[in-house]
């Protein structure tokens, strides 16, 4: 073993679990990419001042969970915390909002950080699968995004997740609502780091996971009621169009996620098999972020979804994914001659599109077979002298046993018609 391990708080993905990763992955991004969006990859750092501007200075992200680091050269540059600020920061640079095809629409997956406490569903090092539209204010945009994540949980197969929904307003109405707010929270029992969040950013308080502050938030002004004639019909519209999809959602007054850039719509997924990690994903809209970080006024909506925590509620459920067998035939050569004939139709096999594997280091027969077992081939091609002196080579069907000779030249052709 190597004296070398994952840092804390971290993990490897390695066979076969990888293979429900990617699944996973490929699932969420199927209904994406159905529907216009462009695949977008971004550096896994970036200067750390477009977090502090995007996701905000009061976030947890930015205060407490950010790998940040001076370079040689002096550059001040953080891992990526989400997925989001990279995401705008690239379509910006790249002028995609001058292409005259508003909305821009990206999805993206990766690997993102965080400086948290591990445990089961939070890592320092998680993986999402996020979608961002650019450019556009309308209401048919967000249920657009709401319906592509329930989409894919569905294809997945999970059932138990739950659609949380609100409105946080806008810059016409939630100064108001914070002014009141605030005030509200002055007169409460609350640590000092509480009360320095109040002054920042208020409705993070909301977001507080502690019984103590919970139970003293009972009668807190709720923003629903102060949301202004332009944004109440916004969500209305939003809701109209999910009622409309199918797809049943729950409002919640308190929810109001950890970024400081959301405006208006807001959402997360969430399964009740996590036990205190239950949100599997989550987004909104974020109509600022690109004034934020020195881009012109782009109202744009997304989400991500976290894909070990969608592994998570999967197994909760008890749904297995039906992922085929990475390999479908496996060649078995016996002797020098039939290494060289065999390793020329694997070669054959893959280039027609069969997933072949071979017993390389000269394995004796037997261990070979057990190899071919393991691998999950259906079918082994087994041949020794004396077949290749009949131009033949045996096709074996791993689960029944039954053996055939199969003509060298037709292996492609009969494999094929063995596999369906």
């Amino acid at each position: 073993m190597s004296t070398f391990q994952a840092p804390k708080g971290t993990y490897d993905l390695i066979p076969p679990n990888s293979a429900t990763y990617l699944a996973v992955r490929e699932a969420i991004a199927a209904p994406l990419k159905n529907s216009g969006y462009g695949y977008v990859e971004t550096p896994g750092f970036e200067n750390v001042e477009l977090f502090a501007r995007g996701v905000g200075e009061s976030t947890d992200i930015v205060t407490k969970e950010m790998y940040a680091f001076e370079t040689k050269g002096g550059d001040k540059l953080a891992l990526r915390p989400e997925g989001t600020a990279s995401v705008l920061r690239a379509a910006l640079e790249a002028n995609l909002h001058k292409g005259g095809n508003l909305p821009v629409k990206l999805w993206y997956s990766g690997s993102y950080y965080r400086y948290e406490r591990p445990q089961k569903g939070r890592y320092r090092h998680f993986s999402q699968v996020g979608a961002e539209a650019i450019g556009a204010e309308d209401p048919a945009l967000d249920a657009e995004l709401i319906i592509l994540a329930h989409q894919a949980y569905r294809s997945l197969g999970l059932r138990d997740f739950r659609i949380l929904l609100n409105s946080l307003g806008d810059k016409e109405c939630r100064p108001v609502y914070r002014a009141a707010l605030q005030e509200f929270l002055r007169g409460l029992r609350l640590d000092e780091d509480t009360r320095r969040r109040i002054e920042i950013n208020p409705l993070r308080v909301l977001d507080d996971k502690r019984e103590a502050v919970q139970e003293q938030l009972i009668g807190a002004p709720m923003l629903r009621d102060y949301l202004c004639e332009a944004c109440k019909t916004y969500h209305e519209q939003v809701r109209e169009l999910l009622t409309a999809a199918g797809v049943a959602y729950e409002d919640d007054p308190k929810l109001v996620r950890g970024l400081d850039y959301y405006t208006r719509t807001t959402f997360e997924f969430v399964h009740d098999g996590l036990g205190s990690q239950s949100a599997v994903g989550g987004g909104g809209r974020y109509d600022g972020l690109s004034e934020m970080i020195g881009g012109p006024a782009l109202p744009s909506v997304g989400w991500a979804l976290g894909v070990d925590r969608t592994v998570l509620a999967l197994e909760a459920e008890g749904v297995t994914l039906d992922i085929p067998a990475a390999t479908s035939v496996y060649a078995v050569p016996l002797g020098e001659e039939a290494r060289r004939v065999l390793f020329g139709k694997v070669t054959e096999l893959r280039l027609a599109g069969v997933a072949t594997d071979f017993a390389f280091g000269g394995k004796g027969l037997k261990n070979a077979m057990k190899s071919a077992n393991r691998s999950g081939a259906r079918l082994a091609l087994v041949a020794g002298e004396r077949d290749l002196a009949e131009g033949v080579v045996q096709l074996k069907d791993l689960a029944s046993g039954e053996q055939t000779p199969v003509a060298l030249d037709a292996v492609v052709e009969e494999v094929r018609r063995a596999l369906g």
